[in-house]
């Protein structure tokens, strides 16, 4: 069975934040570039229910963890 594939939206809706290509673009603007010493859930930005999330789709290798691994290229881009 193959697994789900997840797009940006569907990651910022299950975060509990605005999901729409705008908002996207905006929150990854002012997020960008997340300093290189510091992992994605460990970003101040996070609550501490999105940081476990975050942790968890990566660390379980989950359905969301391909998608996880592009917001965290795309916050590490200047």
């Amino acid at each position: 069975m193959d697994a789900p594939f997840h797009r940006f939206g569907e990651l910022f809706a299950q975060l509990g934040l605005s999901s729409d290509n705008a908002a996207i673009a905006r929150f990854i603007r002012q997020h960008s570039p997340l300093d290189g010493g510091l992992r994605l859930e460990e970003a101040p930005f996070w609550t501490p229910e999105q940081a476990r999330f975050l942790r968890d789709a990566v660390c379980e290798d989950s359905d969301w963890a391909e998608i996880t691994d592009q917001l965290n290229a795309a916050l590490r881009q200047t």
